[in-house]
């Protein structure tokens, strides 16, 4: 058979249901056999939109979100999409075109060694130059993507290649086994032994826990020990908000009061999936102080990478919440923490921050006591990076995991518009809202057009400070305030008028009282029209957020 027909066909094996992509010359054997698959394919507007929409698919649904591009700069349009998902550890595979083998070394046409421009960014590039192994090089880098740390991975696909045919039987062709990391016995006696001794004990969940659908057995271990439970940004879901035990976010940014407070009464932490970046650790001299550290990672190059803990265990974090688990049921009877989780409760009910502003300009925090107000615990949020991001950290409950989508280190500015499409396209009956910048929302507000082109509503809530806001608060500290005013004619940038020029629709709010009536609009609007729908909420310019060098001296 051709060999991309095989390719399609591992794609369709391997779960792939829908792919992103922009076809070029060197990448039309591919669209060939995807033209007669059962795989839907969306047409993109820009290369990095596809794998943002990769990335948004695949943390709703936890398997490998699929891009393509055609040879040169699609692939380097990829980058960004690239390291954000390695960043954050989201499996995608990606596939690009190339220019024939022969041609390679003779500075062809958009032909680029993507594969080691690619390789920092991925945990795994390669290069199919065989077109046998193109089926397998297929099993592998979904097998690659998908195993410990999940990830990235990048296959180039030589035009050349691409055309010739091979042998193959589809039906004695099955996934790659992926087995996840077990934890050590003795580890996890000693991570107990550990919690049972220490009177102010946290569990720390990070984005691992959520990866590795282990929300439910960290309840469970949580409520048998009577332990309260923080989450990082990226672990946003995993405890829901109202749950007796939530113990908030530790950080300099995206942190909530009590978080900070528990957090530095703390004895113990019990950090599972987490990476401890230094927007939530800030000064690590303050973060460590004298408490001790278990750290539980699936990766071992992880421990000890920004410190080194009193425990280090190389485990899957739901095997290893397991384990622990059935330890505890094993010990029976242990003390009672009653006397923190209430000290923990007391802090919860007296550290908070305003949302309920009335003031004009609005306030950021008064967007996001409507949006809590209106959304229930089902709906599905993506948000990028900015002083958006850390208001949304700070004052946005969330109850579900996969429902907080945040692209967490690499920040790359536009990807809620493409992420919100991926998201959408996973869960076509959820209500999807991206929480969204102005400045953010012109890098990839081109993919507004692929919404419209297949129907795929969302709303986007966007608050307008026409401002590099986040930059503007940073520059505070240099006593300036230097190219980073957007501001121009009445209200800048038009932002409802580009959302119309993409046949969609938007409102833009001056006051407060407003917000409510144009969240339920949008809604309306977004299931009437079947496309996005922009609520553009223009907020006070120069308001800034919490934030800090150290947890223990944040500027509220």
């Amino acid at each position: 058979m051709p060999c991309m027909e095989a390719v399609v066909g591992v794609l369709a094996d391997e779960g792939v249901e829908v792919v992103f992509g922009c076809p070029g010359a060197a990448i039309l054997p591919l669209y060939a056999a995807l033209r007669t698959s059962a795989i839907r394919h969306l047409i993109v507007r820009h290369e990095e939109g596809a794998t943002h929409m990769a990335d948004g698919w695949a943390r709703t649904t936890g398997r490998a979100g699929v891009a393509i591009g055609t040879s040169g700069p699609a692939g380097t349009n990829m980058i960004t999409g690239l390291y954000t998902a390695i960043a954050d550890s989201i499996p995608m595979v990606c596939l690009t075109g190339q220019a024939p083998t022969t041609k390679l070394h003779q500075e062809a046409f958009q032909a680029v060694d993507i594969v080691e421009i690619a390789r920092p960014v991925t945990k795994w590039a390669v290069q199919v130059r065989e077109a046998a192994q193109a089926p397998w090089i297929i099993r592998e880098a979904f097998r690659v993507a998908h195993s410990g740390r999940p990830g990235p991975v990048l296959v180039d696909l030589p035009l050349d290649v691409q055309r010739q045919e091979i042998v193959w039987e589809p039906t004695l062709s099955a996934r790659l086994p992926i087995v996840p990391a077990a934890p050590h016995g003795p580890s996890v006696e000693a991570a107990l032994d550990m919690l049972l001794s220490a009177e102010r004990p946290l569990l720390l969940a990070g984005g691992g826990v959520i990866l590795a659908a282990a929300t439910g057995v960290l309840r469970e271990v949580a409520e048998l020990l009577r332990i309260p439970v923080q989450v990082t940004l990226m672990g946003k879901g995993a405890l829901p908000e109202d749950h007796a035990l939530f113990a908030g976010m530790t950080g300099i940014q995206t942190t909530t009061r009590y978080g900070n407070a528990s957090f530095l009464e703390s004895d113990l932490v019990l950090a599972v999936g987490a990476r401890f970046g230094d927007r939530h650790t800030g000064d690590l001299a303050v973060y460590r102080g004298a408490r001790r550290f278990i750290h539980v990672d699936v990766s071992p190059l992880q421990l000890g990478r920004v410190f080194g803990p009193d425990l280090g265990v190389v485990s899957d974090a739901r095997l290893f919440l397991e384990a622990l688990l059935a330890a505890a049921r094993r010990r029976g009877p242990r003390r009672s923490t009653g006397e923190w989780v209430s000290r923990v409760g007391a802090l919860r009910a007296t550290l908070n921050r305003r949302d309920d502003f009335d003031d004009l300009p609005i306030k950021a925090p008064r967007v996001f006591r409507e949006i809590n107000a209106h959304y229930g615990p089902e709906t599905y949020f993506v948000t990028a990076i900015g002083l958006y991001q850390i208001w949304s950290g700070q004052f946005q409950a969330t109850f579900r995991p996969r429902h907080y989508q945040v692209c967490g280190q690499a920040g790359p500015l536009g990807w809620e518009i493409p992420a919100a499409i991926g998201v959408k396209t996973a869960r076509p009956d959820a209500t999807v809202v991206a929480v969204i910048g102005d400045y953010s929302f012109q890098f990839l507000v081109e993919e507004l057009a692929v919404a419209a082109q297949y129907d795929i509503p969302f709303v986007l809530v966007m608050l307008n400070n026409e401002y590099l806001g986040l930059i503007r608060q940073a520059e505070t500290g240099y006593g300036m305030n230097y190219e980073v005013d957007i501001h121009y004619d009445a209200f800048g940038t038009d932002n409802v008028a580009i959302m119309e020029a993409y046949g969609c629709s938007g409102r833009r709010v001056t006051e407060p009282d407003a917000i409510a009536d144009a969240l339920d609009w949008a809604d309306k609007e977004a299931r009437r029209t079947r496309r996005p729908v922009l609520v553009e909420v223009m907020i006070d310019r120069e308001s800034g957020t919490a934030h800090g060098t150290a947890i223990d001296a944040v500027h509220e």
